[in-house]
């Protein structure tokens, strides 16, 4: 009695679906997130290990090694400052401020700001820090 061998058929995993399939997921990545830029003012945030991104707030006060006031980008004496957060204060989502100040920057300025901001009717004041590497 003489068996019949068959030959072993090759197994071949078809893989273009796949690869069609992960170049779709790129691309849908790429168009849908978002790229957070803030040029224009020159700071060297302070680092801190519990720092988190958050999302990007309307409204940000910015002071620079000169101890320059920035409101959005706009230079803003220390003078006008209360008053000018004052009327921004109904365009901003929920009575938020971010805070960013060099860290080269007196404590004293910054406190300072932060009860200007706070009588100006800031519910929320966020600091503004960059991750610790």
């Amino acid at each position: 009695m003489q068996l019949r061998t068959r030959p072993r058929r090759k197994v071949i995993i078809n893989i273009t679906s796949l690869i069609d399939v992960i170049f779709m997921l790129l691309l849908f990545f790429m168009i849908s997130s978002t790229f957070l830029e803030q040029p224009g003012i020159k700071l060297e945030l302070p680092t801190a290990k519990t720092s988190a991104n958050t999302e990007p707030q309307e409204y940000a006060l910015s002071i620079d090694k000169k101890g320059q006031l920035f409101l959005n980008r706009q230079p803003l004496a220390m003078d006008d400052l209360e008053a000018e957060i004052r009327k921004a204060l109904p365009k901003m989502k929920d009575s938020a401020l971010v805070l960013k100040a060099d860290q080269e920057i007196s404590h004293g300025l910054v406190v300072r700001v932060m009860d200007l901001a706070k009588r100006a009717g800031v519910k929320k004041l966020i600091i503004g820090t960059k991750p610790e590497k």
